[in-house]
């Protein structure tokens, strides 16, 4: 019987697929998708992402497909019970976030409110 760790924050596989991707593009194995929450926007709060070799002390980690997603302390707190995600579409290739804890979110996608 295996056990499931339970993580605060979902990282789909079609967002993994797409870090693995860009970590095998980059030639580098220790890179990982930190993603990111910030003040600004049209909504209050804007959602960051960027490639990043370091985990910091207090960083939640989430691995899937042999790759790593990192959210620091702060910006988990905004998204506890999200997922963050990748879609291509008619908009353009790109990672997001689905969070349950937006209010209100912006036309752009990539600013909330809590």
């Amino acid at each position: 019987m295996s056990v499931q760790t339970a993580y605060p924050i979902e990282f789909s596989d079609s967002a993994a697929k797409k870090v693995k991707a860009l970590v095998l593009e980059e030639e580098n194995p220790n890179l990982k998708l930190r993603v990111y929450v910030t003040g600004g926007g049209c909504s209050g709060f804007q959602y960051g992402f960027t490639f990043d070799e370091k985990v910091n002390e207090g960083d939640t980690t989430i691995d899937n497909d042999e790759v790593t997603l990192v959210v620091d302390p702060m910006s988990l707190q905004y998204l506890v019970g999200g997922r963050v995600d990748y879609t291509e579409g008619l908009e353009g290739s790109r990672f997001l976030v689905n969070n349950p804890n937006a209010t209100t979110t912006c036309g752009c996608g990539s600013s909330f409110t809590v």
